[in-house]
């Protein structure tokens, strides 16, 4: 069974990877890229599902962030894959998701100090 600390790590490794993928791009480079929208959308499905399985306890601790909108975002993304609005995906990339990320490393620096 991952732990908390496991499923931080892989929503940081997520986003680090989205970070990388549109880093130099334009909103109308991404939609241009098919295989890189449904990229994204992986991963966030990815970080969506790390966050239904970390424990209340820690999701209670840090109720700033918004983990509700964030699973929200991963069940559209699974389930209502025809209806993507694909300019959500880019703006959730390139505005959210690097809050999410220091959000994120904040939590994993307050939960599990080296």
């Amino acid at each position: 069974m991952r732990r908390d600390q496991q499923r931080l790590n892989d929503i940081l490794g997520a986003l680090d990877w989205i970070a990388k993928a549109v880093s130099g791009r334009t909103e109308a480079d991404f939609l241009a890229d098919e295989t890189l929208c449904y990229a994204v959308a992986q991963k966030l499905t990815i970080i969506g599902e790390a966050v239904t399985r970390l424990s209340p306890e820690v999701t209670a601790r840090h109720d700033s962030v918004p983990w509700p909108d964030i699973v929200g975002l991963r069940n559209i993304l699974v389930h209502e894959y025809f209806g993507i609005y694909w300019p959500f995906v880019w703006q959730t990339a390139v505005d959210h998701a690097p809050v999410l990320r220091w959000q994120v490393a904040e939590i994993l620096s307050a939960e599990f100090p080296e």
